[in-house]
């Protein structure tokens, strides 16, 4: 049976989950074969402290609207999150960020660590600085390369976040996935790919450079002088020729 890979994304009260701040909200995609499921997971999280006017304004959680959905603290819900994790490949952009907050928050609970619950990290961020060297990293920017539409995406929200990025994932494996010529039915399992014969005429049709063309490649050769590697093996092959005569 494939492995089950979990699409994720949180938001929180800041970025710092060793000086206080806290979970908000999680979300994650269950994804099996490359195929979303409809096993999925979205909560909001009671904070249990203040909500910094920076943190609301990325994702439009105060601590009112948390309250009007009744959101429970973590300790709550702690648990059945570690349960939908575990074992799963988490596919998280910049993972370090939520794997801090998710581990901080089970520690509170004496729950096992992302590690120990024998989950793998795949970092999309760092897949796609491998990818796209030098260029901008972010999930919007990797929509816009991919033309996901994101036009829902008016705040930072864990769940259209998880959406995306699945959408995005997809998009940055496919080439990977196709060399693998087929789609892994079941352990040990292949599914084989059928690729057409191409068919060649049995004669190419070879067309020559004419006198002008020759002519200009003889003077860019000149112009490139002893430099011109072209020459040098041209020399060296009727040094050959003339031995073998």
């Amino acid at each position: 049976m494939s492995q089950r890979q979990i699409i994720l994304d949180t938001e929180t009260t800041g970025l710092y989950p060793e000086n206080g701040d806290r979970l908000v909200e999680f979300a994650g995609l269950e994804m099996i074969n490359r195929q979303m499921t409809d096993s999925n997971l979205h909560l909001y999280v009671h904070p249990e402290r203040d909500m910094p006017e920076e943190a609301a304004k990325v994702h439009g959680l105060t601590i009112d609207v948390l309250e009007a959905k009744n959101a429970p603290p973590f300790a709550q819900v702690g648990k059945q999150i570690a349960d939908f994790i575990r074992g799963a490949e988490l596919i998280i952009h910049n993972a370090k960020f939520d794997v801090g907050f998710l581990n901080m928050e089970f520690r509170r609970m004496g729950l096992p660590s992302i590690e120990e619950l024998g989950c793998k990290v795949t970092d999309t961020l760092a897949m796609a600085r491998e990818m796209f060297p030098g260029q901008k990293a972010s999930l919007d920017a990797l929509c816009n390369r991919f033309s996901v539409d994101r036009s829902k995406r008016v705040l930072h929200g864990a769940l259209i976040d998880c959406e995306l990025l699945g959408e995005v994932y997809l998009a940055m494996t496919r080439q990977q996935f196709d060399l693998m010529g087929g789609e892994v039915e079941e352990e040990g399992e292949v599914k084989q790919t059928v690729i057409a014969e191409t068919k060649r005429t049995s004669q190419l049709k070879v067309i020559k450079a004419n006198a002008d063309e020759l002519a200009a490649h003889e003077k860019y050769l000149d112009d490139l002088g002893e430099a011109c590697v072209w020459r040098k093996a041209e020399t060296s092959d009727e040094a050959n020729a003339g031995a073998s005569a």
